[in-house]
């Protein structure tokens, strides 16, 4: 068992090809035993380990150690045996019984009768990787994924089976549906289906009702009494978020966090909060909310107008409006309004001190493809928030973090040559870089859809790719040829090569791209870094 080669998957991550399945569980049992220095996370898959560092730094000390490591082979272990109930009533399976030159019956047949072993997560939470007995059932993904893929359906791709947790994006053949919960953090172990268990598909009989567990309880004000923040109107989307969710990746939890890191750093600096503590973003800039006891708040991010009206029985100030970037005072009852007042598309808004709600798996961050974290924020929800620390000072007022266009209104976004950009090879990198693309109306914090005008990229090599770890700001390639640019809340894993990464530092400028946004793409020049051999 060895190493094949070592791929940049963004700017602090790394791809790391194996021979076989058994080396992939080797070297993922090896790396969570005794993790590399600056190692935040790691997700194992079909062909493949994906690691997380810190910083490039430490991603290329890592490139360097990785093919010294002795990781031997993995110890096995014998998980629990799950009866999934199925109903065959899926979309696509009279386009599975063709390609696999079986009758419907025989597909259900096959599907039911042979034992599946879990031998990896990933993609979104309780979402396993399902290994059958024989090649019986291997198709390939759709051509064009899904944006929606009900709860409980359970599908096919390459050599596996899966059930989607929850509605989710999703390219793999639906056969049926299950109505059994597959992740539910009221559990002690929230995903019904972990690593080396052992499933069981059995045509159902009668349909079951399964109820819907929140992700967790709606906001609810501190019972001391203390300070807060009660929305009046959420708007259109309005979501905690911090830095997110680190280390649990090969449970198929994502990191999350604020879609436009710079912008939500800056929000906590303006208030003297550590730059990681929870906010508000908010999509679009239309919030309003008010202050129970008096706060000191910060916006950061898309442009807006800020006005203050003061509380019903204030008869001495009047409205007043405040800008963006400076920390400002929101009194015991008064009102701050935001309304969108130009470019960008999400805003931050930072409160001095801390919000003082539970985290879900170490994080405030709400994750809108898994549902793991609070729920959105909704009008009548009531934030707590805890009193600074003593000894952290507001900061002073601070430039805009906005991307800006050039004289055409293009934004430039710089990339790394990805982990699969054999796929498309020199020309499809030049294509990737040499057109103008836009931003479609399908695009939120999971990613950014690219096309309208731009020619499709073309592929060099025929196949499916193995499903495997995906980085944040990675840009997916599905067989329709135009790319999908991951944000915040992206699968964890993909099936679709990745021709190329942007670099961190342009993150923050692509989650503040809306629709109708042209882009071109610009090859760093550290790109083009061939794959360490091992």
């Amino acid at each position: 068992m060895s190493i094949r080669a070592i791929h940049h998957a963004g700017s602090h991550d790394l791809l790391v090809d194996l021979d076989s399945l058994d080396a992939v569980l080797a070297l993922n049992a090896a790396l969570e035993a005794s993790p590399l220095e600056g190692q935040r996370d790691l997700l194992a898959a079909a062909q493949t380990v994906l690691l997380k560092f810190s910083n490039a730094e430490q991603a290329q000390r890592a490139r360097t150690l990785l093919p010294t490591l002795a990781f031997g082979t993995a110890a096995e272990t014998i998980g629990k045996v799950v009866d999934v109930p199925v109903h065959y009533d899926g979309e696509d399976l009279a386009a599975v019984a063709e390609l696999t030159g079986l009758s419907i019956d025989a597909v259900i047949t096959a599907h039911s009768t042979q034992a599946w072993r879990a031998v990896f997560g990933g993609f979104a939470p309780g979402f396993a990787y399902l290994l059958g007995q024989n090649q019986q059932l291997n198709v390939p993904r759709r051509e064009t994924p899904r944006t929606k893929v009900p709860a409980g359906a359970v599908a096919l791709a390459g050599e596996y089976s899966a059930v989607y947790p929850r509605q989710s994006p999703g390219g793999w053949q639906l056969i049926g549906h299950t109505d059994m919960q597959m992740w539910d953090l009221e559990r002690e172990n929230p995903a019904l289906i972990r690593p080396q268990d052992t499933v069981k598909f059995t045509p159902a009989m009668q349909k079951i009702a399964v109820r819907e567990t929140p992700a967790s309880a709606p906001a609810q004000p501190a019972a001391d009494g203390s300070s807060a923040l009660r929305i009046i109107d959420s708007g259109l989307q309005s979501l905690l978020q911090d830095a997110g969710r680190i280390g649990y990746g090969n449970l198929g939890v994502g990191v999350a966090g604020a879609a436009d890191p710079a912008a939500f750093h800056q929000a906590n600096r303006l208030v003297g909060n550590p730059v990681n503590h929870a906010v508000i973003e908010n999509l679009g800039s239309r919030i309003t909310l008010e202050a129970e006891q008096d706060q000191v708040l910060a916006h950061t991010g898309a442009e807006a107008d800020l006005w203050i009206t003061p509380a019903a029985d204030d008869e001495v100030r009047t409205e007043r409006q405040v800008a963006g970037n400076t920390p400002f005072a929101l009194l015991h009852g008064e009102r701050l309004t935001v309304t969108s007042g130009g470019r960008g598309l999400r805003s931050y808004l930072a409160v001095r001190g801390q919000i003082g709600l539970e985290p879900v798996l170490g994080s405030l961050s709400t994750d809108t493809l898994s549902g793991v974290g609070p729920a959105p924020l909704a009008s009548g929800d009531v934030l707590p928030v805890q009193r600074p620390r003593i000894g952290h000072i507001v900061g002073n007022s601070l430039p805009s973090t906005l991307p800006v266009p050039d004289a055409q209104g293009v934004y430039t976004l710089r990339v790394l040559a990805g982990p699969r950009a054999d796929w498309f090879g020199p020309a499809g990198l030049a294509q990737l870089t040499g057109q103008v693309w836009e931003a479609t109306s399908e695009s939120n914090r999971v990613g950014v859809r690219l096309g309208t005008g731009a020619q499709p990229l073309q592929r060099i090599r025929a196949g499916e790719l193995a499903s495997e770890g995906v980085a944040r700001g990675s840009l997916q390639v599905p067989p329709s040829g135009l790319p999908v640019l991951f944000l915040a809340d992206h699968p964890v894993t993909g099936g679709y090569p990745v021709i190329a990464t942007v670099i961190a530092e342009d993150l923050s400028a692509a989650a503040q791209l809306p629709p109708g946004s042209s882009i071109r793409f610009l090859l760093h020049p550290a790109a083009g870094q061939p794959a360490a051999e091992a």
